[in-house]
């Protein structure tokens, strides 16, 4: 078995070369499903494989294709590549390195709804890769695996590259969606849902970049084969985007249920001096504190096991370390203010929660706080809960309550300080 399925780059030199990626059986699971296979077997086979989305909910790929309804056309497919995540990292990489790969699993999602159009999001600050990436596809239809006619077959396809703006709110499906037709990025109310109503109000499915690039490897060697990693419910592998106080920061593309003591100290080199995990954020800066402990760090990381034994969930696996140096006060001030910078200010509990945590943390950490704070800045993030309307509001709450709750002495440091 190869090292990697989706960071191959690592193993082939040039590997973002059309002609080497097709030395390495580039484009052949295309030529696949386009000469041999009817778009539903293409679906089903996805399905079969288990595949979840590695953007962060982990929904099944193949039964989201399969929403899209047959009776509403065109069919659009968009990737969304809009990698604004705080500690999240690895969509970058593969843009950059294998970019062909991901190009590929996005031609084979576009046939298998049977959509001639997609679409690449990427956010404002990827502009290099836009422009890179807008030359491989001009390639890609040169050399005959994009246009009219393809193989000999009655199906077209059409790729373009769409840049946002550098809004953290358009890697939200909905919000993408405006940005692309040309609107404010903000999220759209739901119901009707993309897969619908979507992109210029026809069905439309959103997938991640990593997400794609596992498609290309599954058409090839079937849904049996990509179970062999991973786990029963989360089968395949994942990117995990380490960083924060660790020796070897970086992506780490590990079978799904690999615990944290293997990310942290095998493949992270542990923490810097030797010292103690104090907690984990698994979701980049949308995640909850998770207090570290010999439990914990032997926890599997895959969907399901994180979400039933920790409360937390896995998300985009943007694992960020924590150690004894860290003030949580301090880290909460940081993620709030991301935030409030990043709302949309569509929905009140979101525009106005995230202002007045932003509000509170800096009064603390400028000297000027006091006892009651903590206990204000604890009642307007259960405010803004279960309120809003996207996720971004929930996000925001989510290191907020969980520190305070499992941290509070850092807090209550902050303000005796002061």
């Amino acid at each position: 078995m190869p090292e990697h399925l989706l960071l191959r780059h690592r193993e082939i030199p040039d590997l973002n070369q059309l002609s080497v990626y097709q030395k390495n059986g580039g484009f052949e699971a295309f030529r696949k499903v386009v000469t041999t296979m009817e778009p539903a077997k293409v679906l089903d086979e996805v399905k079969q494989s288990g595949l979840r989305g590695r953007g962060g909910a982990g929904f099944p790929t193949g039964v989201k294709w399969g929403f899209l309804p047959n009776d509403l056309w065109p069919h659009y497919v968009v990737a969304n590549a809009d990698e604004s995540e705080p500690g999240t990292f690895k969509d970058r990489e593969i843009l950059e390195s294998n970019p062909f790969q991901f190009l590929e699993g996005l031609m084979i999602a576009s046939y298998a709804v049977q959509a001639s159009v997609a679409y690449v999001y990427l956010r404002g600050e990827f502009w290099q890769i836009a422009q890179t990436l807008e030359e491989r596809i001009a390639e890609l239809e040169r050399q005959g695996f994009l246009g009219e006619a393809l193989f000999g077959s009655n199906y077209n396809l059409r790729l373009y590259v769409h840049v946002g703006a550098g809004a953290y709110i358009c890697g939200e499906e909905t919000a993408l969606l405006e940005s692309i037709e040309g609107y404010l990025g903000q999220p759209r109310l739901r119901p009707p849902f993309p897969a619908v109503h979507g992109l210029f109000g026809r069905p439309t499915v959103i997938n991640n970049v990593e997400t794609l690039t596992n498609v290309p490897p599954i058409i090839e060697h079937g849904a049996g084969w990509y179970h062999l990693f991973g786990t029963d419910k989360s089968p395949g592998v994942k990117i995990f985007s380490l960083s924060g106080r660790v020796n070897r920061p970086g992506n780490y593309e590990l079978p799904l249920g690999t615990t944290f003591r293997q990310l942290i100290y095998e493949h992270g080199g542990g923490v810097p001096g030797g010292g103690r995990v104090k907690a984990i954020m698994t979701a980049g800066a949308s995640s909850s504190l998770i207090t570290s402990n010999e439990e914990v760090l032997d926890t599997p990381m895959d969907y399901e096991t994180l979400q039933q034994k920790l409360g937390a969930p896995l998300g985009s696996a943007s694992v960020i370390i924590l150690d004894e140096t860290v003030n949580m006060a301090w880290l909460v001030s940081k993620t709030v203010n991301f935030f409030k910078h990043e709302s949309c200010g569509k929905c009140t509990p979101c525009r106005e929660g995230t202002y007045w945590m932003d509000h509170i943390t800096r009064r603390m950490m400028r000297g000027a706080g006091t006892p009651a704070d903590i206990e204000l800045l604890d009642k307007v993030a259960h405010q803004i809960q279960g309120k809003c309307l996207c996720a971004l509001g929930e996000f925001s709450t989510m290191a907020v309550v969980s520190s305070i709750k499992q941290f509070r002495p850092d807090f209550e440091a902050q303000v005796r300080s002061s």
